[in-house]
């Protein structure tokens, strides 16, 4: 008999996840220390890993110039593609109008805290680690991206007196890769207690009341998928076939467990066995998780317009161009982690006087909304790193 791959173990675990919460929803809830143990020790590997793989592969580059040059073109191709998400989200939400006759009720059991509107200068003090302990220790993936670009450019100065260094973090990097593959043992069981907690705890009434919001955002997100990320693949001509075995399954962990950081591990991994060269994958997927959220700036986009539209207020096409280019800026550097889009979706309401009650009502649907928009996030910086390595002259 053919083994059982981990991929059919999760959708087995997901299977049962679903039909614990829906038919025990009391048993259910008290699954969810196994699902966050689970994801803190998928998060304990996030630290090491990045340090690890970054300052090998840029070492191994030997040249900061080539770094550089990479960072450049990535940075290039996630604006691109992001823009293209947030006017797909746009368009969505005008055309199907989810939130037209519907009304926002204050709720008083929800507390919601905003955040200042995000500036230029704040995101850039941001992005450079007081502590890169204090960086690791809260999980900052853009701090120890540009902390191990640095210390890597400093190795490859130092030259051969660095060389033991490098050989360490090139060690850690595997060593963090067998140990990821012995968590990723507990995933079918993580995986599924996630489902049963989120069913058992949210029921499935609650979907049928912002169906026609659910399904607006799977559409549009299905349609980013399918007409940007397939002509991106199909101009750079990347092997669809290997490229769906290598992603499917940090796209299905990022969907069960909604949470970008639980993928990281095997989507590094995965699109190294693809063919992707080490010193770009561990840059441009980690830095992606920053700067190349496609699947959350195209639901931040949509559900701005149908708060607007649920409150009645209309929005002018140059308020919601407005309201992309704060998207823009304000999505950069949300946290891989289940529920942070909210954060900047609450910023975002606030700036253009928007009622935050509109957060609530999302709130009991966002667990749904976030494993689709996550696994797109993840899907689109394995794509990422795969374009970029194909302009370096890369072939699959």
């Amino acid at each position: 008999m053919k083994r059982i791959s981990m991929t059919t173990w999760i959708f087995v675990g997901m299977a049962t996840g679903i039909a614990l919460g829906y038919f025990q929803p009391d048993i259910a809830k008290q699954l969810s220390p196994v699902s966050n143990i689970f994801l803190r020790l998928i998060k304990s590997i996030i630290a090491p890993l990045l340090f690890g793989t970054l300052v090998y592969g840029i070492a191994g580059a030997g040249s900061v110039k080539t770094m550089g040059r990479i960072g450049g073109k990535a940075i290039l191709y996630f604006e691109i593609v992001t823009t293209l998400a947030l006017i797909i989200g746009l368009a969505a939400v005008n055309i199907v109008q989810p939130g037209v006759g519907m009304r926002l009720e204050k709720s008083s059991t929800e507390a919601l805290a905003t955040q200042a509107p995000a500036t230029i200068a704040g995101i850039l003090e941001h992005t450079f680690p007081a502590s890169i302990i204090d960086a690791m220790a809260k999980g900052e993936v853009l701090q120890i991206v540009v902390f191990a670009f640095i210390f890597g450019a400093a190795c490859v100065a130092a030259g051969l007196k660095a060389e033991p260094v490098v050989q360490f973090c090139g060690s850690l990097a595997e060593v963090m890769f067998g140990y990821t593959k012995y968590v990723m043992l507990l995933a079918p069981i993580g995986v599924g207690a996630a489902m049963a907690v989120t069913v058992g705890s949210k029921g499935f009434g609650v979907l049928f009341s912002l169906g026609k919001l659910i399904l607006t955002m799977y559409v549009a997100q299905i349609v980013f998928v399918a007409l940007v990320f397939g002509l991106v693949a199909a101009v750079v001509r990347l092997p669809m076939v290997r490229f769906f075995h290598a992603v499917r399954e940090p796209f299905v962990i990022a969907f069960s467990t909604a949470s970008s950081e639980a993928a990281l591990p095997l989507a590094l991994e995965n699109m190294e066995k693809f063919g992707v060269p080490k010193h770009i994958v561990g840059f441009v997927i980690p830095t992606g998780y920053s700067f190349n959220l496609d699947g959350t700036t195209l639901y931040l986009s949509l559900a701005s317009v149908f708060v607007a539209q649920a409150a009645g207020v209309q929005l002018t096409i140059w308020q919601q161009v407005m309201m992309m280019l704060t998207l823009m800026l304000t999505s950069k550097g949300v946290a891989g982690v289940p529920r942070a889009a909210l954060v900047i979706l609450s910023g975002t309401l606030a700036t253009f006087s928007l009622p935050l009650e509109g957060v609530a009502v999302l709130l009991g649907v966002d667990a749904v909304m976030d494993m689709g928009r996550t696994s797109v996030n993840v899907l689109g910086n394995c794509l990422a790193s795969a374009v970029v390595a194909k302009w370096e002259g890369v072939e699959f």
